[in-house]
């Protein structure tokens, strides 16, 4: 039993390494999440302004149209003769006149829009660049960090392997298939009577039994292996 606590204990160190690798690598993984969604973002802005660009030679057409055209029924007007035909040029006049007046409106809006749009990208960029330049620092530092982890757990695994070597082949297959059902662990104490796995009480006669140690018990409800550890162990 002192074996698969052993063990046990062992495997847990491991995935602890593995967790802090993960951990590790994590932090490199968001840093390169936020650069991904800056260059989705000034993209998108490069886009927009492309859009933006379009819709203001569009505008600027529209306006030049009106402006031409009001030359042109002024220069009418010195031609006609009639009075109807006079308030229809200066029907169109007018109504030109307030189509130059909107394109006007709309061309300082787009333009501030533009303006406001590459601003935003400018600073999207600026702080990309930033943020390139820590991911490659930060990478350089987590490498060397996961590599002394690596390095740790090499250690202990080596330990793992002797310690497994140690025990009878039907055990360690039901300890690694407890590992892997259990969420890494196979092997629990109890405290009262109820499994640390779990925490599910367990009939008291098992519970003598396990305190006893003379035979491997096996948890009623998880089916990990118990053991029992007075209080001056767990302060050794």
């Amino acid at each position: 039993m002192n074996q698969l606590i052993d063990l046990q204990e062992i495997d847990v160190e491991l995935a602890g390494f593995d967790q802090e690798i993960s951990e590790q690598q994590q932090a490199i993984d968001d840093r390169q999440l936020s650069i991904d969604n800056k260059k989705a973002a000034i993209a998108d802005c490069r886009e927009r302004i492309k859009e933006l660009l379009e819709k203001k030679r569009t505008i600027e057409t529209e306006n030049e149209d009106a402006g031409a055209r009001i030359k042109d029924r002024q220069n009418k007007m010195m031609q006609v003769q009639t009075s109807r035909e006079h308030q229809a040029l200066l029907k169109e006049i007018e109504e030109n006149k307030r189509l130059v007046k909107e394109t006007e409106e709309q061309l300082l809006n787009t333009m501030e829009e533009i303006e406001q749009t590459e601003n935003e990208m400018t600073e999207l960029e600026n702080l990309l660049t930033g943020e390139e330049e820590i991911l490659a620092e930060e990478t350089k530092t987590v490498a060397k960090k996961i590599k002394k982890i690596q390095n740790r757990r090499k250690t202990v695994a080596k330990k793992r392997d002797k310690l497994a070597d140690e025990l009878k082949a039907p055990l360690l297959k039901r300890y690694n298939m407890l590992l892997v059902k259990r969420a890494g662990l196979a092997v629990v104490k109890t405290v009262d009577g109820v499994c640390q796995g779990c925490f599910m009480a367990m009939p008291p006669q098992q519970y003598n039994e396990v305190r006893k140690g003379d035979k491997l018990q096996i948890c009623p409800t998880c089916q990990r292996m118990l053991y029992y550890q007075t209080e001056e162990c767990e302060e050794a």
